[in-house]
């Protein structure tokens, strides 16, 4: 079988079926009932297997930790020494798509808000291991992980001694407990060792001395097996989805370069439990991953009972994450980080993008099928529309496409911490346009990132060219840089402006990004010395989203965008000469006989057409007749639009 034919049939490299790491895990955030709960996050326990983890984020109580091999009745908690706990209210069903949770305390106290990690057992990736002991020292213990580990956590269950965590990166022999802030101790070659030495664990199996917290006569045990840059994932099953890594701190804030943007880290200072980091520390995306050096992150302890707390112990980049806080010179930090998602390119525009309209007061709560990671919002009619733009990787602070302001903060207009729904909260019933989106491959990349001043190229996750980049500077006044394929990289144009295309080496440094970077000259507006930006990276998916150019001719024409059931957004800027960038959507019209259009770069309200733009089944249609302004005879224009 051809290549091309494996990839027509779904299959990756070898013929085999690829795996995405959205398969294999997930946050999932919920709030509890109390009673019968079923979570659903596409995660296939019921014929996988795997561990959920589970933490209550408002009050303190124990991290449950319930896998398929044990059964959904037994827990152990990260933070306790005690012994496996038993109940029936624990976990009363493994899914193909999740889990469904009884009335247990802890897993689902009622109006609490709670968070659920979900491994799911996969080769390279993760693997879940019982067995009794038998005080043997050497004794061999086999895995089905398919690599070589990159961390271990064991818990006794039947005797009341610590969690026990190998990292590759301790030194030989040494461990660390995940319910205590201690530092590394060691060697200990009745923990990992044959009695006397340290063994490595290998790819088929892990090797045990004699000690009690590993491996007492007629005590049982659980293993947690974490993989590390194993490959595995992906088309071509090659992409690593989780790293077990090490760096030793030095008093800066640096990169720790990954070669992805992670979505789940725990991280702990290794060489000293007294450091003010000597913690476990674990952070996702979902809660509120922190972006910029100041950003706090939602943070919790792994070793402690405590619910969320504020903290800045690192930040996320679009290749791994920096150091911030976790960072006390010459102290040795170890971390386990998992790739964020989604991997898998789109083949649907309603999985990665939802128009809304409606008057409904606040709080509003919009259904989506998708985890929304980016979000515009605006009133339409009787108030000044402002274009309120925010992200997941923004937190609660957000910015507007008429302004050239710095972001504002101490407001949530979108909550972030949701799985498929984009809540809009300010009060006010006024009609409102509200689009939200999700990053996906070839489809939109959003990368925070510090300025420099000098030419430079910044890594994204966009995984094709983007072409279509929208750039903000997050922490002080400047204008809305906007890149075009369809102008080309000396040129650049304003999202808060009408004003017509601008030439300049100093935006794009008149380089065309790749696949992977996007390059940046020393323009202010992109790259300021210690300036804190954001940038919207947008490409044509096939289906899904187009970003192209046409020429007017000032009467009517079709675009086709490959699209089969029609555009429902669509942005369009003329470049050539003045002009607003004018938006349209399915959720408020564009039909011949409802066809209102929003300005980004204008407060003005919204302005009802008959049909200067429709919808059609292959993209969209444009008439002169009905706004000049956007089909202008042999005038250039740029559009985004989505399927």
């Amino acid at each position: 079988m051809s290549s091309t034919q494996q990839l027509l049939l779904g299959e990756g490299a070898g013929g085999s079926i690829p795996v995405y790491i959205e398969d294999v895990f997930s946050t999932y955030l919920y709030t509890g009932t109390g009673a019968a709960l079923t979570i659903t996050n596409n995660i296939d326990l019921s014929t996988k297997g795997g561990l959920v983890w589970v933490k209550n984020r408002a009050i303190a109580e124990n991290h449950h930790l319930v896998d398929t091999v044990r059964g959904g009745n037994k827990a152990v908690f990260s933070n306790s020494t005690t012994t496996e706990s038993t109940s029936a209210n624990f976990i009363t069903a493994f899914n193909t798509t999740g889990f469904t949770l009884g009335s247990s305390g802890g897993m689902n106290d009622n109006g609490t808000a709670i968070c659920s990690w979900t491994f799911r057992e996969q080769p390279k990736f993760f693997d879940v291991v019982t067995y009794s002991g038998n005080s043997t020292a050497g004794r061999q213990i086999s895995h089905n992980l398919g690599s070589v580990p990159g961390s271990i956590f064991i818990k006794p269950l039947t005797i009341g001694y610590e969690w026990n965590v190998w990292h590759r990166s301790l030194t030989a022999g040494y461990t660390l407990n995940l319910n205590a802030r201690f530092g590394e101790s060691g060697p200990f070659p009745n923990l990992f060792g044959n009695g006397t030495s340290y063994v490595a664990p290998t790819s088929t199996n892990f090797t045990l001395g004699s000690d009690s917290e590993v491996n007492g006569s007629g005590e049982t045990y659980i293993a947690y097996i974490f993989a590390h840059n194993a490959g595995g994932f992906g088309l071509a099953g090659t992409d690593n989805v989780i790293t077990c890594g090490s760096y030793v701190g030095d008093g800066t804030t640096r990169l720790i370069d990954i070669g992805y943007e992670p979505q789940w880290v725990l991280i702990k200072n290794a060489s000293n439990g007294s450091d003010p980091q000597g913690d476990w520390r674990l952070v996702d995306n979902m809660r509120g991953f922190g972006s910029q050096p100041s950003a706090n992150s939602a943070v919790l302890k792994p070793n402690l009972s405590n619910g969320d707390q504020n903290d800045n112990p690192i930040t996320i980049a679009s290749q791994g994450f920096n150091t911030n806080n976790m960072r006390t010179t010459s102290e040795t930090y170890i971390y386990i980080a998992i790739r964020r998602g989604p991997m898998k390119v789109p083949t649907s525009g309603t999985s990665v993008f939802a128009p809304f309209s409606n008057t409904t007061a606040s709080p509003r709560t919009l259904t989506t099928n998708f985890v929304s990671d980016l979000a515009i919002q605006g009133y339409v009619n009787t108030t000044a529309f402002d274009g309120n733009i925010s992200s997941r990787l923004q937190n609660a602070n957000y910015m507007r496409t008429t302004s050239t302001t710095d972001e504002y903060t101490g407001y949530q207009f979108f909550n972030w911490a949701s799985n498929t729904a984009l809540i809009s909260n300010d009060g006010n019933a006024t009609k409102k346009a509200i689009y939200a989106f999700s990053r996906a491959p070839s489809y939109l990349d959003v990368v925070c990132y510090t300025g420099t001043g000098a030419n430079r190229t910044i890594s994204h996750n966009l995984a094709a060219v983007p072409e279509l980049m929208i750039v903000k500077q997050r922490g002080g006044v400047s204008g809305w840089l906007v890149y075009a394929a369809g102008m080309g990289n000396t040129k650049a144009m304003r999202l808060n402006s009408t004003q017509a295309e601008e030439v300049g080496s100093d935006f794009w440094n008149n380089t065309t990004p790749t696949s992977t970077v996007f390059s940046l000259g020393n323009n202010g507006d992109v790259n300021q010395n210690t300036g804190t930006y954001i940038n919207y990276l947008f490409a044509t998916c096939a289906g899904v989203s187009k970003v192209g150019s046409y020429t007017g001719n000032g009467s009517t024409q079709t675009i086709n965008c490959g699209f089969t059931s029609g555009a429902r957004f669509v942005l369009i800027k003329r470049t050539d000469s003045t002009g607003d960038w004018y938006t349209y959507d399915t959720a408020r019209g564009m039909t011949v006989l409802t066809d209102p259009y929003l300005r980004l770069n204008s407060t003005a309200a919204e302005v009802a057409t008959l049909g200067s733009v429709t919808t059609v089944s292959t993209g969209f249609a444009l008439d002169a007749t009905i706004l000049a302004a956007i089909n202008t005879n042999a005038a250039s224009y740029i559009f985004l639009a989505i399927a």
